[in-house]
């Protein structure tokens, strides 16, 4: 029998080799990772190849012995300590802010709800983070700061005395499986929520309603932490609440229901599917489906956009004729 056995993972691109005695488990390597790498095992994910897939800490079988991954690829999926230490610290931050800076009495005025500017300051997201390490990390801010500023999501996180410690953004590649592909997190009930901003080949972002629609799904889970029909009722209060006020935000109102903003570069249409809802995850499954039940696959980038303009210009010219505000169809 061999003294040891040597496994090897990766981890944001770099390989660290671990020696383990033969009897060895899955649960061992976790413990491993976070005695040489100080990545707590609740945040550690593994995605082995072939056949295995993505396993969760504590796994599924936390007696799974390491000697039957000897010849299959491991990846661990979780930030870096740094970025853990940073979210940490900024969720601390912003909760010592809250506790620390009661609302001030402020005399009433004519033209400003002043109960309102002080509602908002203290529901609100405390500390917007983009992930330094991607590109452009700027514009990925300002994204965030656009979904913190979205007069709907203010309305109801009002409404609802939601505060958020951190509103964040989450690396593609690291919530993407053979499954499906994760599109919101959100940490101990909002502590922190991430968000999938950008498209999986990096090369531009999401549709900004499809994040938002996902945004509200995760607020619900600071109330809810399981699928259940208190949560979907949650949820469904949220995104009525959300449509009925963005017309405040960054676009204009086609109709009270449909939000249109030029400076979109997501692609519009794309639906999130039915079954793909995890814990406090927001998971995308592969297949998609067209807005007007139309055959939609094999058309490009380039056709989606043009086809999602047509939509747009269509929808701008019924409403100027008068259309309904309250009737709105796919």
């Amino acid at each position: 029998m061999a003294e040891s056995i040597s496994i090897t993972f990766y981890h944001h691109g770099n390989s660290h080799t671990f020696e383990f005695p033969p009897d060895s488990t899955i649960s061992d390597l976790a413990e491993e990772i976070f005695s040489s790498l100080s990545i707590p095992q609740t945040n550690q994910k593994l995605m082995i190849t072939p056949k295995l897939g993505l396993l969760k800490y504590p796994f599924p079988d936390p007696v799974l012995p390491l000697s039957s991954l000897l010849n299959k690829k491991i990846v661990l999926l979780a930030p870096l300590p740094s970025e853990l230490s940073s979210l940490s610290e900024a969720s601390a931050a912003s909760k010592s802010r809250q506790r620390s800076s009661k609302p001030k009495s402020a005399a009433p005025a004519r033209h400003r709800d002043w109960r309102k500017a002080q509602e908002e300051a203290t529901y609100t997201f405390g500390t917007i983070i983009p992930l330094p390490y991607l590109p452009n990390p700027e514009k990925s801010r300002r994204f965030l700061e656009r979904l913190r500023d979205d007069a709907g999501i203010k309305a109801s996180m009002r409404k609802h005395k939601f505060s958020v410690g951190v509103l964040t953004e989450m690396n593609p590649a690291e919530h993407t499986t053979h499954e499906g592909r994760t599109l919101g997190l959100n940490r101990n009930r909002g502590e922190a929520i991430e968000l999938r901003l950008r498209t999986d080949a990096y090369d531009g972002y999401r549709d900004y309603k499809t994040i938002r629609k996902t945004l509200c799904h995760e607020l619900a889970h600071n109330v809810f932490g399981e699928h259940d029909r208190n949560f979907w009722d949650l949820t469904k209060a949220i995104e009525k609440e959300v449509d009925e006020n963005d017309w405040r935000s960054g676009g204009h109102a086609l109709t009270e229901q449909e939000f249109y903003n030029p400076d979109d570069s997501g692609i519009e249409g794309e639906h999130m599917d039915g079954g793909g809802w995890t814990g406090g995850e927001f998971v995308l499954g592969g297949n998609k489906r067209p807005t007007d039940g139309s055959a939609a696959q094999g058309l490009g980038r380039r056709e989606l956009m043009a086809q999602a303009a047509e939509e747009r210009m269509k929808k701008q010219r019924d409403a100027n004729r008068g259309a309904s505000a309250d009737e709105y169809s796919q």
